[in-house]
Formats: C-alpha cells, structure tokens, sequence
C-alpha cells in the first residue's frame, strides 16, 4: 500500500477515534413536570455534536428562573413568553427567550362529580386559578371567554380578580400554586390547570377539558406570547452549544414525538401550531 494511502486511512481512524472518545459536554436544563419524552429525541440528535442535555426537575413555576439566573442551570424549558417577561420585570433576572418549544391551551377541567359542563356552573360555584400573575391573569380571561365573569379590557392579558367588572355567573374565584391545582380539583366545581401540570395530573386537554382557551392568533391577541420556549441566561443568547439545543429541539423528530408522546396535549410551536385549539 502506497504512503500517502496509509497515511490518509490511519488518519482517519485517528480521527473517529478522537471523535468516539471526545468528551460529552453537559447542559443542565430546568423543567417542571412529566412532559420530557421530547428530551430522549434531543439527546439522540445531539450525540453528532457530543452534547448531551440533562434535565434538572423542579416542582414550582418559581425556581426554574431563579436557578437560571443564579447559574445553578443552564437553560430552562418550562415556561411560554409572557411568565418569562413578567419573572424578569419582577425580580429583575436577566434572561431571553432563545427558542420556541410548545403550545398548549390553558384549560378548565371539572369535578365530574359536581359538573359535567360549563353549563353546569351556577351561583356559589367555586373556580380554581393559578395564582401567578400571568398564568391568573390568563384564567380569568378564559373564564370571560367562557361567559362567566367581564373583566376591564384595559388591562390585557394579565388582570387581577380586582379587575374584574362582573360576575355574570356567581362564582368564587381561589387563588392557588400552579403545580396544585389539580390536587384541589376535588374540593372545587373546577379548575383551570397549566399545559405541563394538567398533563402529570394525567388530564388530557383534547379529552378532559369542558372548555379550552383558543389559541387563534386572529381570535387572541395574546396568543404569540404564550408561547413555550427555551431560555437562557442574556449573556449567553449567542452560546453555539445552547443554539445546537434549540436547533436539536426544533426538528421533525421532535415534532412527531411532541404528538405521539402527548396525543394533542401539546403542539410543536415552531411548526405554526399556534392555531391548533379553539375553545369548545
């Protein structure tokens, strides 16, 4: 065998063996609830760039971002646009968006054993909302789409219960921690629950839900900012192995998982899924 052909193929073999024994490099990823099969996807597309994404469980909407900003993580993915922007005024994180992810209706799921529709609401009725101020705000918008409260149009998507400017339908409105909701489902008539906790509640929006929130950017002006995405830390929104994640996520693959996975709980936003619910 020639030289210069030894030379070639021994450098070849040196090459993918370098590549074979590469380090992994790690990026710790902070999410909240069960909704992960779509990461295993990731990981598989990312073994190319030897990364590997390892996911960091948090059990609140409140630390993912204060992990993030205090360098205890890398990256989160819990969250749509419009939580991030209001976490960042209020605590003043310095954080961006650098990926969409997922799209889900915020929904209102009944006690089957006192309502078994929205028509079922009366006087006295108790309604259970997340108590943060974007995710509650979004609620009590629901629930005027729905037909049983108005609130003061001039307060966009995030008013408080002190907005609201009728009950059409008597009800009581209680505040509680997004990630409880639907363990105090039994104690109220119903309860609108987050994308992320409705599923590890094993409460499927297409199947469950009496009402869902319509996600028609043509019918909801908020619709572009409940968007889920991947966020990191500002400094680090140009980061080439957090954009190989973003791009890793944003694949066919991870589309097609996104909707076997989840059965139409959740839609790929990326791939304009925005539109994809309309309230019952």
């Amino acid at each position: 065998m020639k030289n210069w052909l030894k030379g070639l193929l021994l450098g070849a073999v040196i090459s993918c063996a370098a590549s074979a024994n590469a380090e992994v490099r790690e990026i710790r990823v902070g999410v909240v609830g069960d909704y992960v099969a779509q990461w295993d996807t990731v990981n598989e597309i990312l073994k190319k760039d030897n990364l590997k994404v390892k996911l960091v469980r948090y059990s609140d909407y409140a630390t993912p971002n204060r992990a993030l900003a205090d360098g205890e993580i890398d990256l989160n993915a819990f969250q749509h646009k419009a939580f991030l922007k209001n976490d960042m005024e209020r605590n003043q994180y310095k954080l961006a968006a650098i990926g969409d992810t997922i799209v889900t209706p915020l929904c209102v799921f009944n006690n089957k054993d006192k309502i078994k529709s929205m028509d079922d609401i009366k006087d006295g009725d108790i309604i259970a909302i997340p108590s943060d101020l974007t995710n509650g705000g979004r609620a009590l918008k629901v629930l005027e789409a729905a037909g049983l409260i108005k609130v003061d149009p001039s307060k966009g998507y995030t008013p408080t219960k002190a907005d609201i400017t009728e009950y059409v339908k008597k009800i009581k409105i209680r505040e509680a921690e997004s990630g409880i909701l639907a363990r105090i489902l039994p104690d109220v008539a119903a309860a609108l629950i987050n994308g992320g906790n409705a599923y590890t509640a094993k409460l499927n929006p297409a199947n469950d839900a009496i009402f869902q929130e319509n996600l028609d950017p043509k019918v909801n002006s908020a619709a572009a900012q409940l968007v889920n995405v991947i966020a990191a830390r500002a400094d680090d929104v140009n980061n080439a192995d957090y954009k190989k994640v973003v791009a890793a996520y944003q694949t066919d693959e991870v589309a097609d998982e996104i909707m076997e996975a989840y059965q139409g709980a959740f839609l790929p936003a990326w791939k304009g899924a925005k539109g994809g619910f309309v309230a019952k």
